[in-house]
C-alpha cells in the first residue's frame, strides 16, 4: 500500500458495480445530443428548402399566368361571345411546350375548360375549386390544390377583355416536381449530417477521454465517494487543517483547524480568505514562493502552541497550493507539564533525602563524638526550618496544584544552587478556577525556570529569588523578583513575542509567549521590568472572569 498509485485505487473503493463507464456515457450522451440537434436542424433546413422551392415554383407560376392573361389574341377569343376551345388551346400549347409548367389551363367564367394538356379534357369543369377569388374578386394569387393530374402548384390570374373578366388561367407545377428538385438537396443533405455526426461521435470519445483522464480513470460513484470519505475524514480529524490555492487564499478549513484560530462563522466563511488575513503569522505564502516544505515549526495561536507543518501541492509539475497542518502542542504541554511536575516532586523527595542522609551523618558524628548537646541543638534548628517552608506553603497556599508548582520550584532552585525565598506575608486564601490555576501555573513555572537558568553564571551564594504572592482583592498577584542580569534592551519590547529569547538553541522563546496568552486569556496582565538588582515579574489574574461593559 506504500506504493499505491491514483491508478490501482480504485481497486481499493468500495462501491456497487457499474454496468456502463463513464467513458461510454460520456460518448452516447454527447452523441446523442450532437446526432438529435444535426437531425433537428437537417429537418429545419430540409423543410426551409421544400418551402422556399415551393414559393419559387409559386411565384413562377403566378407570373407565366400573368404573361398569358395579357395576350390580346387569348383575351379577344375569351371575350367573344362563342369562344372557341380549339381556337384557345391553339394559342396556348405553343407555351406551355416552351415552359416547364406542368399545365396551362384557361377556363371561362363557368370554369369550363377552354386548354388543358390532354385534350380530351376540353370543355369539361376545372377541378379543384380555387378559381372563386379570380373570377369573382379579380385578384392573382398562388394555392395549392389536387387537380386532374394530381397535387399541384398553381397560379391563378383572372382573363380580362373590354374590362370584364371573361375567364382564368391557371399555369401549374406538380408537387411530386418539386419534390423531385428537393430530393438531391435532401441525399446532399443527409450525407453532410452523417459526416457530421460521425465527427462529432469522435470528437465525443476523444473528450470523454480527457475528462476520464483528468479524472484519473475514476467514474462519478468513485468520485463522490472519495469526495464524502475526505470530507468526512477531514472533519474528523483532531489536527487543525488548511489548504490555499496558489494566490495564497483558504479553499479548505477543518472544524479543528476553526477552534484554534477562535472563528466563529462557519468554516464556508473563511474559505476565499487570504491566509494572513486570518493567521498573519503564517508561513504559507514563504512556501508557495520557494516551494519547500516546513516541518514541525512551532507556532503561537492565541493561547495554543501548535507545532505547525506545511507542505506545498502539485499538479504534475506545476505548484497549485499549500496545505498546512497543526497539532495543538499546548495539550502536549499540559500532559508533559503534570509528568513534570511528578518528577519535581520525584527530584525534590531525591534532594531531600541525599540533604537528611548528609544531615544524618551529621548527627552520627555528632553523636560519636559525644557532643550530645550540639546534635540536639542542630536537629532541632533543622527541624524548624524544614517546617517553616513547608508549613507557610501548606498554610498560606490553599490551591493545592499551586502549592505543589512552588514545593517543586523550591527542590529545583536547591539543586542548582539558588535560594528561592516566599515572601512571609505571602498568601492564597482561595482554590482558584482551573483556567487562572493553569495560567498561574504556566506563568509561575516558566519565570522562576528562566530565573534560574539566567543566575548560573553567578556565584552560588549570590543566587536569589524571591517570591510574594497574594489574593487579597478581586485578583491574584504573582511577583518573582530574581538577581540575575536583567532584561537586555534589546528585547524589552519583544520580550513576550513568540520566539524572542535570550538564549541560543532551538525550541526558545515559547514559555513566556504561552504565559502571556495564557494570562491575557483569564483577562489578566503580565509584565516585566528591570530593577536595580535584577529583573521583577508582575502576574496579576482576576479570581473570576470580569464582564466587559460597553
Amino acid at each position: 500500500m506504500g506504493n499505491l498509485t491514483r491508478h490501482d485505487m480504485k481497486k481499493y473503493i468500495s462501491r456497487p458495480p457499474q454496468r456502463i463507464s463513464l467513458l461510454a456515457k460520456l460518448t452516447i450522451m454527447t452523441a446523442v445530443l450532437i446526432t438529435g440537434t444535426l437531425l433537428v436542424l437537417g429537418l429545419f433546413f430540409y423543410q426551409l428548402l421544400g418551402d422556399s422551392l415551393e414559393e419559387q415554383m409559386g411565384e413562377r407560376a403566378l407570373s407565366m399566368s400573368r404573361t398569358v392573361s395579357e395576350i390580346p389574341e387569348l383575351q379577344e377569343e375569351m371575350g367573344s361571345d362563342s369562344p372557341s376551345a380549339e381556337a384557345v388551346q391553339a394559342l396556348i400549347s405553343p407555351l406551355h411546350e416552351a415552359s416547364e409548367a406542368e399545365f396551362i389551363v384557361v377556363g371561362d367564367t363557368e370554369e369550363i375548360r377552354y386548354s388543358h394538356p390532354n385534350p380530351d379534357r376540353l370543355g369539361e369543369r376545372m377541378v379543384g375549386e380555387d378559381n372563386e377569388r379570380a373570377l369573382a374578386l379579380g385578384e392573382s394569387y398562388i394555392s395549392q390544390a389536387e387537380g386532374s393530374l394530381g397535387p399541384s402548384i398553381r397560379g391563378k390570374t383572372p382573363l380580362i377583355s373590354d374590362g370584364e373578366i371573361v375567364g382564368v388561367v391557371s399555369v401549374g407545377f406538380l408537387m411530386d416536381d418539386v419534390r423531385s428538385v428537393v430530393g438531391p438537396y435532401r441525399n446532399e443533405l443527409l450525407l453532410t449530417l452523417a459526416l457530421i455526426t460521425a465527427f462529432g461521435a469522435g470528437g465525443a470519445w476523444l473528450l470523454s477521454r480527457y475528462i476520464k483522464r483528468r479524472l484519473f480513470q475514476l467514474e462519478p460513484e468513485e468520485i463522490s465517494y472519495l469526495l464524502l470519505q475526505k470530507e468526512t475524514m477531514l472533519q474528523s480529524a483532531y489536527e487543525g487543517i488548511i489548504a490555499v490555492n496558489r494566490e495564497g487564499k483558504i479553499t479548505l478549513m477543518n472544524r479543528a483547524a476553526q477552534k484554534l484560530v477562535k472563528g466563529e462563522e462557519e468554516a464556508s466563511a473563511w474559505i476565499g480568505r487570504p491566509i494572513q488575513e486570518v493567521l498573519p503569522l503564517s508561513r504559507l505564502p514563504e512556501v508557495l514562493e520557494t516551494g519547500v516544505a516546513q516541518y514541525d515549526e512551532e507556532m503561537a495561536f492565541g493561547a495554543n502552541v501548535v507545532l505547525v507543518n506545511r507542505v506545498p501541492m502539485y499538479d504534475g509539475d506545476k505548484l497549485i497550493g499549500a496545505v498546512s497542518t497543526f497539532r495543538n502542542k499546548t495539550e502536549i504541554e499540559k500532559l508533559s507539564n503534570e509528568l513534570a511536575r511528578v518528577r519535581e516532586y520525584a527530584e525534590g523527595l531525591r534532594a531531600q533525602t541525599h540533604e537528611f542522609s548528609n544531615k544524618l551523618h551529621t548527627i552520627s558524628g555528632l553523636l560519636q563524638l559525644e557532643e550530645i548537646e550540639k546534635a540536639k541543638r542542630y536537629i532541632k534548628e533543622e527541624s524548624v526550618n524544614q517546617k517553616n517552608w513547608i508549613r507557610r506553603l501548606i498554610h498560606n497556599v490553599k490551591d493545592p496544584m499551586l502549592s505543589a508548582i512552588l514545593l517543586g520550584k523550591l527542590n529545583l532552585a536547591h539543586e542548582n544552587g539558588v535560594k528561592l525565598e516566599i515572601d512571609e506575608s505571602s498568601h492564597l486564601a482561595e482554590e482558584l478556577p482551573e483556567n487562572v490555576r493553569q495560567a498561574l501555573i504556566t506563568a509561575v513555572g516558566n519565570i522562576i525556570d528562566n530565573a534560574i537558568e539566567a543566575m548560573q553564571e553567578l556565584p552560588r551564594g549570590e543566587r536569589l529569588i524571591e517570591v510574594y504572592f497574594s489574593d487579597a482583592g478581586q485578583d491574584v498577584l504573582i511577583e518573582v523578583e530574581d538577581v540575575g542580569p536583567g532584561i537586555p534592551e534589546t528585547m524589552e519590547q519583544s520580550l513576550f513575542e513568540q520566539g524572542v529569547s535570550s538564549k541560543s538553541g532551538e525550541g526558545r522563546g515559547f514559555g513566556l509567549a504561552l504565559s502571556k496568552a495564557q494570562v491575557e486569556a483569564c483577562g489578566g496582565t503580565i509584565f516585566a521590568e528591570n530593577t536595580d538588582e535584577g529583573t521583577c515579574f508582575v502576574v496579576t489574574i482576576p479570581k473570576q472572569r470580569r464582564k466587559l461593559h460597553g
